[in-house]
């Protein structure tokens, strides 16, 4: 299989993952402790307990542990226990494979009727 294909399987993976709002959410979240063109390490960023997480999400923590679960599956987010805590985070390579996504169809000539694959 072509390095292609395994990253549009990939993206495809993470996107359905994206798809719930809950999710989308609790990565936006998590994001935001590293945006595109920051430099930091996944040593340096920003961990949240679950419960930190799901203070402003309206669902009970075993829901949102489960999503949790479905965006590390994804490969979105990454976790680790910690005592009885569970951390989470998003690693930085992870916001710039999906900011250089973005950035790749912003780049493509725009020719109407053209499928670009």
């Amino acid at each position: 299989m072509s390095k292609y294909r395994n990253d549009i399987e990939l993206f495809a993976t993470q996107f359905k993952a994206l798809s719930n709002p809950h999710r989308l959410a609790m990565f936006r979240r998590l994001a935001s402790c590293c945006p595109p063109g920051t430099i930091c390490s996944t040593e340096e960023a920003v961990r949240y307990s679950v419960g930190q997480l799901g203070a402003d999400i309206d669902i009970s923590i075993s829901t949102l542990s489960h999503h949790l679960k479905e965006l590390n599956r994804a490969g979105l987010v990454q976790m680790a226990r910690k005592g009885k805590r569970v951390e989470c985070w998003v690693a930085p390579q992870t916001i710039v494979q999906l900011a250089s996504f973005f950035d790749a169809l912003s780049a493509q000539p725009n020719i109407q009727g053209e499928i670009h694959e």
